[in-house]
């Protein structure tokens, strides 16, 4: 069994005419061809741009030019770190945005309730989709569609397990993470309320569940208009055993906020944004841009009940 989560949306009003996709080839360890998506989004008269060849490509760039050509629809096959690069593209241009879930992690799209098995089936947007309103989360001056980490969190996603979307294998890595004596040192301003001495920090675009210690799991709504924030402050090793077996009481802060920032000794810091490491000056601030996001989903999709109308995302059980 699988849980799936799963945004309701009202029909969208007509199916673009000009869809814009960006794909990623090396994506998901190659599901843009295993799933011949450039062949099916071409047959629905979608125009479609690889990320492929020498150099690296300004990705926001591409799909600025697209939207200036006329696309009235932009999306991307690939992981959560391009998808939020083209969605904020999409936010300020105020276009529906489309997302197929042909990354690794697929968090952004797993929790869109999108099928992660058949990426092909998200082009299903194009011809019966509706049309959800989400929030983005902002990072200094970029956007984040599922979470920014710091301290021990950022470490993590630069482990192959992370990158490899292997859950299990991520949390087993934690407690050395969190545990490490060298690790920086980490302030959560949230207003005047401040959660010092932290070891790891997690924002996100949204709350994830009261059981997840490092956002690895999923959302059950996206369009709350907060930022979840997790900040874990140990005494030990002993500690970092006792949080990741579930003994969380005293360890774990908990809360939600409009906007909030990390602050620490260091003139820049490593955070994992969407999954992509980067580095950013501190103090590092976040806000949330509450329903900017419109995004296009196929009207039929994973856990989705019938009849069921609004912006919440429902969660279900379903078969593998």
């Amino acid at each position: 069994m699988r849980e799936v989560a799963t945004v309701v949306g009202l029909p969208a009003p007509v199916p673009p005419r000009r869809p814009f996709l960006i794909m990623n080839p090396q994506s998901g360890g190659g599901k843009v061809d295993r799933f011949g998506l450039v062949r099916k989004a071409r047959a629905l008269n979608a125009d479609v741009a690889l990320l492929e060849g020498a150099g690296t490509v300004d990705v926001a760039a591409l799909a600025r030019e697209a939207a200036d050509d006329g696309a009235d629809l932009l999306g991307v096959a690939g992981g959560d770190g391009t998808q939020s690069l083209v969605a904020a593209v999409a936010a300020d241009r105020g276009i529906p945005f489309m997302v197929i879930a042909a990354g690794t992690r697929n968090q952004f799209a797993r929790d869109l309730g999108l099928d992660s098995e058949d990426p092909a089936a998200c082009l299903a947007a194009l011809t019966d989709g509706v049309e959800v309103r989400v929030d983005l989360g902002r990072i200094g001056d970029r956007s984040f569609v599922t979470s920014a980490a710091f301290g021990a969190y950022a470490e993590l996603v630069r482990t192959t397990a992370f990158r490899d979307g292997d859950t299990a294998a991520a949390l087993a890595l934690l407690p050395s993470l969190l545990a490490a004596p060298d690790e920086q040192r980490l302030n959560l301003r949230t207003g005047d309320t401040v959660v010092g001495d932290s070891a790891a920090v997690l924002v996100s675009n949204n709350p994830y569940g009261a059981a997840d210690i490092a956002g690895l799991g999923r959302r059950n709504r996206l369009d709350r208009g907060v930022l979840g924030l997790l900040a874990v402050t140990l005494r030990g090793a002993r500690d970092a055993v006792r949080l990741v077996r579930g003994r969380r009481s005293g360890l774990v802060k908990v809360s939600t906020a409009t906007e909030a920032v990390i602050e620490t000794d260091a003139d820049r810091i490593p955070v994992g944004v969407d999954g992509e490491e980067v580095t950013l000056a501190t103090p590092v601030h976040c806000a949330i841009r509450p329903g900017v996001l419109r995004v296009r989903v196929p009207r039929l999709r994973p856990g989705v009940r019938p009849g069921v109308r609004g912006t919440r995302v429902h969660t279900a059980m379903v078969g593998t």
